[in-house]
């Protein structure tokens, strides 16, 4: 996500580096290298001109404080920017005391308009809400079983009325209004519209919209667009705000390769503020949007906070028993492949995991170029599967012949299983040291850690009192020794 935005303007800004003083002179030559990088990433025109300027204004004549250099301050100017250009963003929904609240999803086809109903559905009830969601899109009858399937899969009441074969398709108004008097008659405190789309905004049915929010009169209307289509998302937005009025906007697919220009032109262009992000295909994966967080990311500073809710919310899922065996087994040091590969799954549930690389300050630079962290991540896992039950307990016993097995097993080499197995003993030391710190002081460490390049492939940890002496054999072997004697 963003990676070629993240990329440019961290060219750019390298310019001034080793620089007394921001001036004119010396920053025109990197603004001009941040404007191509923000229209490349298919930021609207006029916004790019208007976030040149205002860097520009508060940039220039600005004293370099004497603890950083010219980058550093206006990486500190840039990013002030990009939040201003993204927000302020409230991502709480106002709710009704009285009665239901009402929110209607609108959009193009194609833009994840249903799966996003199911999302916000999802995330409404685990915030203690009974949602109800109305299947309003009459013109395409598989919108409806795929409403139908989602509200069965996170157990929240689906009301529809499928049309009848043969006759014209109703209008989407009724089926709002019975659903809306069918969630007062069951108590439910949220209705969520899933209305009609079409591959253009010249086709979408305006006018039912329109009647939709005249007479069920919602308390929301959100307009749901793809981040991937860029300025289309923002064209779009425009539009159906002028015929709607809308409430905020829900980027979705901002797991994939969106450039940017779609968040970084929608509130200012259209002056509708971005309320929600889907980042990824699971029902769970709808975000609030915070400007913060996303200039961070743009800026390659990673994104903590949601590091700490991904973490927050896998935890949550395990049992109190299992995260006591965890502990107890890092505190005595008995922590083994199995364990590790069980570590590697929680991590998993987390998201993509380039997207959670990104969520660690500097951790996306350390991504090789061209390089899947996915495969790279499955290729372990392969060199893992691919050793006995005795090996993955004790890793000590994998000499020379048994790594050349795994290779073959794994389709690796047998000097990767030999470099995983170092860096593994490496992990299971640190992780070690981590089993008495708290969740900030973990990420403390590792974010130091990261820009050291700890996570560099084959990178070697270098620990306290650790000061890159080679061992001599005896050496070695006494160290092997000892190690025999602790277990």
């Amino acid at each position: 996500m963003f990676d070629g935005l993240r990329k440019g303007l961290s060219e750019a800004l390298k310019r001034l580096r080793g620089r007394g003083r921001l001036s004119e002179a010396n920053i025109a030559e990197a603004l001009e290298e941040i404007r191509k990088v923000l229209l490349d990433a298919d930021v609207n025109f006029s916004v790019a001109e208007v976030f040149i300027d205002r860097v520009k204004q508060n940039a220039v004549g600005q004293e370099v404080l004497r603890s950083l250099d010219p980058g550093e301050q206006i990486v500190k100017i840039v990013y002030d920017e990009l939040v201003s250009l993204m927000g302020p963003v409230d991502s709480s929904i106002p709710f009704a005391k009285d009665r239901p609240t009402v929110i209607m999803l609108c959009g193009l086809q194609g833009q994840g308009k249903t799966t996003t109903a199911g999302k916000l559905a999802l995330t409404l009830k685990q915030a203690g809400k009974r949602p109800l969601l109305v299947a309003a899109d009459l013109q395409r009858p598989a919108a409806i079983e795929q409403l139908k399937v989602l509200g069965e899969q996170i157990g929240v009441p689906v009301y529809y009325e499928m049309p009848e074969e043969g006759k014209t398709v109703p209008s989407a108004v009724p089926v709002c209004l019975n659903g809306l008097a069918l969630a007062r008659r069951t108590m439910a405190d949220v209705v969520i519209f899933d209305t009609a789309g079409r591959l253009h905004v010249a086709e979408m049915p305006m006018e039912e919209l329109k009647q939709i929010d005249r007479q069920a009169k919602p308390d929301q209307v959100y307009l749901v667009c793809d981040a991937m289509t860029g300025q289309d998302a923002v064209n779009s937005a425009k539009t159906f705000n002028e015929a709607l009025e809308l409430n905020g906007v829900i980027l979705t697919k901002l797991d994939g390769d969106a450039r940017g220009g779609a968040a970084l032109s929608i509130k200012e262009v259209t002056r509708v503020p971005i309320k929600f992000i889907g980042v990824g295909e699971k029902l769970d994966r709808l975000e609030e949007f915070r400007p913060e967080s996303m200039a961070q990311r743009i800026l390659g500073q990673g994104d903590i906070m949601s590091l700490v809710e991904k973490v927050s919310r896998v935890q949550s899922e395990l049992t109190q028993e299992e995260l006591e065996k965890q502990q107890k087994k890092l505190q005595e040091g008995d922590f083994n492949l199995n364990d590790f590969r069980k570590q590697f799954e929680q991590i998993r549930k987390m998201g993509s995991l380039k997207d959670l690389m990104g969520s660690m300050p500097g951790m996306a630079d350390m991504i090789p170029e061209g390089e899947d962290p996915e495969k790279a991540f499955t290729r372990i896992q392969g060199m893992i599967d691919s050793m006995t039950k005795k090996e993955r307990q004790n890793p000590d016993l994998l000499d020379q012949n048994r790594r050349r097995r795994v290779a073959a097993g794994s389709g690796a080499q047998p000097q990767d299983v030999k470099q995983f197995l170092g860096q593994f003993e490496q992990v299971r030391g640190l992780m070690r040291s981590m089993a008495k710190m708290s969740i900030w002081e973990r990420i403390k460490m590792m974010t130091g850690m990261s820009k050291m390049g700890a996570f560099l492939p084959g990178a070697k940890i270098k620990t306290k009192g650790d000061t890159g002496h080679r061992k001599t054999p005896k050496e070695r072997a006494k160290e092997r020794k000892d190690k025999k004697k602790r277990r």
